[in-house]
This record gives structure tokens, C-alpha cells and sequence, in this order.
């Protein structure tokens, strides 16, 4: 021994990956987050605490270390697994779907998140545009475009069945 006091290095405290409290932001005040394209090619942005906790909140991403999250998704496995989690079926109308929409849409602050998607129909999609999902269900919409779509289905039955 040398006569100089030791000290003691505690080991790093593990880090939850679903917790964001454990986040902290760089000296730019800025979270670093990172994911792969369709393609498997990695990628990296910059963006702020707020919505990295969302996204680490929502499933959407884990905590890699206390300044960066990765995203669990491509936006090509994202829609699969909420078409697969959704079974292709509207959540609107009950009908085929093979779309993604945002409960609370983007435009008003919603996110590409698996708590905030669902599996739509092409109709139900496009009829409810910016409106959050309470408002698209209690509008009615949702039960016309059900009975539409059942009305098509019929229709392209007899049209097969007469050709």
C-alpha cells in the first residue's frame, strides 16, 4: 500500500430499458435516438426528452443507456405488427383492414406508437382524417361505412356469381 486512501468505484446502476426515468439529455438538451430503415440500415436523430419518454412509455422504443433510446420498429415491422396484433381487422367497423391509424392523430399531437395505432379499414381510415377516435366513433361513421362495406362485399358476390 502506498498510504493513499482507496477509492471505491461503485458499479454503474443497471438501467430498466422500459423505465425513462433513468433519461437525461445531452449538453444540447437533446436525447439521442436510434433505429434501423426497412432496408436494415441503421440511422440516428436527435430528439427532445418529452417525446423520448413518450416513446419509451408507449413501447415504442427502450432506453439503451441514459442518453439514447432505440426504437423498436422499421416503419415496415411497425405495420406489420399492428395488422398482425389487430388481426386485419378494422377497430372502427369491424371489417377487413390493412391500414394503420392513429387514435389521436398526429396533427393534434398523437404518435406512431403501438399504444396509439390500430389496424382501419382504407374507408374508415380516410373518413375519420384528423379526428381523434372517440369523436370518429360517436359521429356514426364507423357503422355506415360497416354496412357499405357489406353492401360491396354483396355486390361483388353477384357480380361473380353471374359471369
Amino acid at each position: 500500500m502506498d498510504g493513499r486512501p482507496r477509492r471505491h468505484h461503485a458499479p454503474p446502476a443497471a438501467i430498466d430499458p422500459e423505465d425513462p426515468a433513468s433519461l437525461r439529455t445531452n449538453r444540447q438538451g437533446m436525447v439521442r435516438m436510434r433505429g434501423k430503415t426497412d432496408k436494415g440500415r441503421r440511422w440516428h436523430q436527435e430528439v427532445d426528452m418529452e417525446l423520448a419518454v413518450t416513446l419509451v412509455k408507449e413501447k415504442a422504443a427502450v432506453v439503451v443507456n441514459r442518453y439514447t433510446i432505440r426504437r423498436l420498429f422499421s416503419n415496415k415491422d411497425f405495420k406489420r405488427f399492428i395488422l398482425d396484433r389487430d388481426k386485419y381487422t378494422c377497430y372502427f367497423c369491424g371489417s377487413y383492414g390493412d391500414t394503420i391509424d392513429h387514435l389521436l392523430p398526429r396533427a393534434k399531437g398523437g404518435h406512431t406508437t403501438p399504444l396509439n395505432c390500430v389496424c382501419a379499414c382504407n374507408l374508415c381510415n380516410q373518413s375519420k382524417a384528423a379526428m381523434d377516435a372517440d369523436e370518429f366513433i360517436h359521429s356514426g361513421i364507423p357503422e355506415w361505412n360497416a354496412a357499405h362495406q357489406a353492401e360491396l362485399l354483396a355486390l361483388e358476390i353477384q357480380e361473380t356469381g353471374l359471369e
